[in-house]
């Protein structure tokens, strides 16, 4: 062969190299885009979900009988995530706790399992309240977890209801 075939042979066997390289790298991009949508979207959904919305339910003491259990109400005016990087979302809520009732912007974590949501606070201080750490599972106008105050703890559940306007 001469060198012009050559050439041309090689120069063509790189550019299908090349365009099987490209195509296989956006073959590999649209499963990640799809699962960077369907991120996008259940975030989405969980700020519509949570703000404007009210938490009323009720929360056990260790130690106490289980029958004893506390009411609790959070109204969350909103909810929304820091920044598209990080897990980070900022909900402003108003707490009635005890003698307490206040508003404030809460700082926590969502971590997802699957399309399920999970609050999670590790050692927050609330100013005027303490310091909090839980784990808040939200399924089908629902909530259920685990609290901690300080030195005391407990179970919560109850549901999510949207206030009629």
């Amino acid at each position: 062969m001469n060198k012009i075939v050559r050439s041309c042979v090689l120069v063509s066997g790189l550019v299908i190299c090349l365009w099987g390289f490209v195509q296989l790298g956006g073959a590999q991009d649209a499963p990640g885009k799809a699962r960077q949508l369907q991120a996008n979207q259940k975030i989405a959904e969980f700020e519509k979900y949570l703000s404007g919305a009210v938490l009323t339910g009720v929360f056990t003491v260790d130690g106490q009988p289980l029958d004893k259990l506390n009411e609790e109400r959070y109204e969350i005016k909103s909810a929304k995530r820091v920044d598209e990087d990080s897990d980070a979302w900022e909900i402003i809520t108003r707490i009635k706790y005890g003698d307490k009732d206040i508003e404030v912007p809460v700082e926590i974590n969502v971590e997802w399992v699957g399309r399920t949501p999970v609050m999670v606070m590790d050692s927050v201080p609330l100013p005027g309240l303490g310091t909090f750490s839980a784990r808040v599972v939200f399924h089908d106008k629902k909530y259920a977890g685990t609290w901690k105050h300080d030195d005391k703890g407990g179970h919560l559940f109850g549901r999510v209801d949207r206030p009629a306007k």
